[in-house]
């Protein structure tokens, strides 16, 4: 019975990490329907990581104006 607490938080950080992962855009041609910027490594001030568009490239989209 106790390997239940232990299993139970497992599987709710499984079942949050595979609902995250549908949300955002996967390569730059989603990014860029997404209203969305391509970016090495980081996104520049004012901007915010919203998915992947390739392994070092981030897609970004502006979060202000």
């Amino acid at each position: 019975m106790r390997i239940l607490y232990l299993l139970f938080p497992l599987l709710l950080l499984l079942v949050q990490g595979a609902a995250g992962s549908l949300r955002g855009p996967k390569n730059e041609r989603q990014c860029k329907r997404a209203n969305g910027f391509c970016a090495l490594l980081s996104c520049p001030s004012g901007s915010t990581i919203t998915g992947k568009c390739s392994t070092l490239y981030f897609c970004c989209k502006i979060t202000w104006g």
